[in-house]
């Protein structure tokens, strides 16, 4: 007998305990025998088993609940535990995931190789400075592979993470990705020779943002100048006070207009007031118009500028009109109309929209052509265009390329010549034809997917989860602070992967029970390391205002 230990020890099913062992020592070989059954439940020197860490690790990321519910809910199973100490749970069960995924990445690789292959997507997310994070996926068996946080997306630093995707799992069929110049110049080094694909949505958006851009920036920058929105919203809270102690005008205009019904007479003296404030709402609500895709295949202020358009012109033909004989009632119409005045008569304003309309059409052509993000489509940016043909999308753009190139204002016309040099650059990264591979149950042939939308889901996917645990819109925080490989948590809902994952095992703590506890520590304070950390010795001297001339001052004190 080496020693004699004793710590208290908290667990689900026991709950908290004092846990003594005895830890004996080999007097031949010096070998040291812990208690097997012990660290089953609990890692060497923690005070949590492995049950409270998977509990925790599962409620922060899987179920997106914050330290506090967690703390909660630990308390309702007889588990007291701090605040920190969840979070800290939370970060030792990405590092013993990440281990455990590690573990397995030949038996993932085998299931992939029945399948075929594997078709390598890539993408990353950034938001407010934070390091960006990025993400490989194979979309044949919905496996996350790999995750690294980067201080840039060049490809110095990509080269390293596709250098280890391509170890662990060797060469994919397919890769799939954005636009991005590091990103091809890390694939095309990494893996020469791979088809590589450019995501539709991804092209499309980036050629969409090069052709409308301009005209779009400057209508909006021209809404800006004119305050128009500050002045649209003061408008409206100020008729929304005088109108709100009327519910009963409001609920009659509300029948009559769904009705097409006229008005009653008592109701007549507020319509103007009324008709101007539900007008104005209507204007607003244009902002908010779109199918979730973004710009540009949304354009909200090109919707509100028309719907300005529409409202003045509206307010004109209202304002001639006497409900009762009586001018002043009219008075709301004559202020609005007074409101719109200097946007109504911006030239450059209207010329720009003249013009961002002239644009939209040859890009709702390719638009249509590419079958990506329609302008009927319900499921906004998780639509992948699977329902679309490679060769008949390929058979329209070329057709679109045809139409574009002939129309008599293409010699004169840089943008369309600039989307024209862009098809051609790309035209073999879009449309792939499919690969054929040999599996052992025979030849199959396999279509990448023609968008990235897989990995958008899954940023997407984790920045709601982290709105729902914080509260806090932005991401940028939680890009600092997560650890890198916290994607693989994702992978839990893949039943395929599980299999795999467990091996055999029931649970994952039987999984994690397995995994000594020294790599464990060095993996742990490995994957704390931040690739964009400031020492806090260096953050003290970049705070201080003055600090180039201090700096200076002390350099030449010891050149003295």
């Amino acid at each position: 007998m080496r020693k004699t230990h004793t710590r208290m020890v908290s667990t689900l099913h026991v709950g908290r305990f004092q846990a003594r062992e005895i830890i004996l020592a080999c007097p031949n070989c010096g070998r040291i025998y812990r208690s097997e059954e012990l660290d089953q439940l609990v890692p060497p020197g923690t005070n949590f088993g492995y049950d409270v860490l998977v509990y925790a690790g599962q409620a922060l990321w899987c179920r997106y609940r914050n330290v506090e519910e967690v703390v909660a809910e630990l308390a309702q199973k007889n588990v007291r535990i701090s605040p920190r100490e969840v979070a800290l749970l939370g970060n030792k069960f990405i590092v013993y995931l990440a281990i455990a995924h590690q573990r397995r990445t030949p038996d993932i690789t085998a299931v992939m190789q029945l399948r075929g292959g594997y078709i390598c997507h890539l993408d990353a997310t950034n938001e407010g400075g934070a390091p960006l994070l990025m993400s490989s996926i194979d979309s044949l068996s919905q496996i996350i592979l790999g995750n690294v946080k980067l201080p840039a997306e060049d490809a110095a630093h990509i080269v390293p993470f596709l250098d280890n995707i391509k170890r662990d799992f060797g060469l994919p069929l397919a890769l799939v990705h954005d636009m991005g110049p590091g990103i091809r110049n890390a694939v095309a080094t990494v893996f020469s020779g791979v088809p590589d694909f450019i995501c539709h949505f991804h092209f499309l958006r980036d050629i969409g943002k090069d052709l409308l851009g301009q005209p779009y920036d400057f209508i909006r920058s021209r809404h800006r100048a004119q305050q128009i929105s500050a002045k649209l919203r003061a408008r409206a809270k100020q008729l929304h006070a005088q109108i709100e102690p009327h519910a009963d005008t409001m609920t009659a205009l509300n029948a009559c207009v769904q009705q097409q019904q006229p008005l009653p007479a008592a109701a007549l003296a507020w319509l103007p007031m009324l008709n101007v404030y539900t007008l104005i709402c209507w204007t607003l609500d244009g902002k908010t118009e779109g199918h979730g895709y973004g710009f540009p295949f949304d354009r909200p202020h090109l919707v509100f500028a028309r719907r300005i358009r529409r409202l003045h012109a509206d307010v004109e033909k209202l304002a001639r009109t006497q409900l009762r004989g009586q001018w002043h009632d009219n008075k709301p119409y004559f202020k609005l109309l007074a409101d719109l005045e200097n946007i109504i008569h911006d030239k450059t304003l209207w010329q720009a929209v003249e013009e961002l309309e002239k644009r939209i059409i040859v890009f709702e052509r390719l638009r249509q052509a590419m079958r990506i993000a329609p302008q009927a489509g319900q499921r906004g940016l998780n639509d992948d265009g699977r329902t679309s043909s490679i060769l008949t999308i390929q058979q329209r753009v070329t057709k679109f390329r045809t139409w574009l190139v002939g129309r008599k204002d293409y010699e004169q016309n840089p943008d369309a010549q600039k989307m024209i040099a862009q098809l051609d650059k790309y035209w073999e990264k879009l449309f792939a034809d499919p690969i054929t591979v040999s599996t052992p149950s025979g030849t199959i042939q396999i279509l990448p997917q023609r968008t990235n939308n897989i990995l958008e889901q899954s940023f997407r996917g984790f920045k709601r989860g982290h709105r729902r645990r914080t509260g806090n819109a932005s991401s940028g925080r939680l890009l600092r602070t997560m650890l890198a490989q916290t994607p693989l948590v994702q992978n839990l809902q893949n039943p395929a992967y599980m299999k795999i994952l467990l091996n055999g095992k029931a649970t994952l703590e039987e999984v994690f029970a397995q995994i000594d506890i020294g790599i464990l520590r060095q993996e742990f304070r490995t994957a704390q390391l931040d690739p964009e950390k400031i020492p806090a010795q260096i953050k003290s001297l970049i705070a201080m205002p003055d600090y180039p001339q201090k700096l200076i001052k002390v350099v030449e004190m010891a050149a003295a």
